[in-house]
């Protein structure tokens, strides 16, 4: 899926946004962020690109009534971003641009943007800074009052009965590393019931908030046919919502898409390890089919993958089935799917053209078929072997957020 909707002109200079090329930050705000890709064109492209976005979301939210204020880069990295009623300017942090996720940009922009529409549009100036109408604002656009970017919380607030099912899951997968192959399947299938048995019990419960959003991958301008399944299998299988949505590289300049999960806070940390694990796993395997059948090109590569995706959705949908026969049916929880609309009110569904059926192909997906999820067994991060631990994912600070 990916989000659709009117989309005006945006090809505004920076001069049309009301800010000029802003200066670089006095303080390197990290090692990728060298003075090299800082330099004047690309701050003036960053412009461009908050143009263009509050532009597409101020006639997704707001139906275009908002006037288009000032927008300026700042080297203020104490405030992620900041609406001035008084010049009608929106700030964003350069420092925020440069070393958080295009989502979080988003985030702190559409919290601005809700602070315009409480000042101009609904012209309550005595309310308090995130009063109830800012607010109600905020959960009609499905943005974070606060703003301070997706999953916040650490493991030492987590609910306890969330905290309790991280932990078992996580044990289960460890006891999936088992050289034994069946007490590792039984181990990763004893997960999967865990999950369900635990998000069936939840959907009967209020969400009272309780759901977020986070960016899974690097934002890519074209996005390949096993990314398109890998997106399928954890919305069908982990209790997430999954779109496509725009995405913007500030250090290189350059637009793509990148791929959304929507959810409990829990299930966004476990879909998150299946997708780092899916994605290090069908390398892996790639590698060594490529090994194994002297292949000298990556020509197959994409297909194969995409046989290895193909293959694994096939095992998670023998898995479900089997927990249907035990009576554990998920029938899908309807308010996940009110705040997903709500964060997206335009969705598109595309047809997708996949790669040939081919013998690469059938490879992937006998090998896709043999995957247990488990534990990554490499040495941590997000590499070939996915994450060592389900941890919860890091989010800038959150106590100087946007005003």
């Amino acid at each position: 899926m990916q989000p659709s909707g009117p989309n005006p002109s945006s090809g505004s200079s920076p001069s049309s946004a009301g800010g000029g090329p802003a200066r670089s930050p006095s303080a390197s705000p990290g090692p990728a962020a060298s003075a090299e890709r800082l330099r004047p064109e690309l701050e003036a492209a960053l412009l461009r690109e908050l143009v263009r976005t509050w532009t597409d979301l101020n006639w997704a939210f707001f139906k275009g009534v908002l006037r288009k204020p000032v927008l300026r880069l700042t080297e203020n990295v104490t405030l992620l971003g900041r609406w001035n009623a008084l010049h009608r300017s929106v700030e964003i942090s350069l420092p925020l641009l440069v070393r958080a996720s295009w989502g979080h940009v988003v985030e702190v922009l559409k919290h601005e943007m809700a602070h315009q529409y409480v000042d101009e549009v609904l012209q309550q100036a005595q309310e308090t800074a995130h009063g109830p109408a800012f607010r109600s604002v905020c959960e009609k656009m499905g943005a974070r009052p606060d703003a301070s970017g997706p999953i916040a919380a650490s493991s030492e607030q987590a609910d306890p009965q969330r905290a309790k099912m991280l932990k078992r899951v996580a044990d289960l997968l460890a006891l999936a590393n088992s050289s034994n192959l069946h007490e590792a399947e039984a181990a990763a299938a004893a997960a999967q019931r865990l999950m369900l048995k635990y998000n069936i019990e939840l959907s009967a419960e209020p969400s009272a908030g309780r759901y977020d959003f986070m960016h899974l991958g690097v934002p890519s301008g074209r996005v390949p046919e096993h990314d398109h399944i890998l997106a399928s299998i954890l919305a069908d299988h982990f209790f997430v919502e999954a779109i496509w949505v725009p995405a913007f590289r500030p250090l290189d300049g350059k637009r793509g898409s990148v791929l959304e999960i929507s959810g409990s806070p829990e299930n966004l940390q476990i879909a998150s390890y299946v997708h780092a694990f899916l994605q290090g796993t069908a390398e892996r395997l790639w590698r060594e089919h490529r090994r194994s059948q002297w292949l000298r090109s990556n020509r197959d590569r994409r297909t194969f993958l995409s046989g290895v995706m193909e293959g694994f959705r096939e095992r998670l949908k023998q898995d479900k089935a089997r927990c249907r026969e035990q009576g554990l049916v998920w029938v899908g929880d309807p308010e996940l799917k009110g705040f997903h609309r709500t964060r997206h009110p335009h969705i598109r569904h595309v047809r997708l053209v996949g790669h040939s059926r081919n013998e690469a192909r059938a490879h992937g997906r006998a090998a896709g078929r043999k995957i247990v999820l488990h534990q990554g067994v490499g040495a941590g991060g997000h590499g070939a072997s996915g994450p060592p631990r389900l941890a919860a994912p890091k989010s800038l600070p959150p106590a100087r957020g946007a005003q």
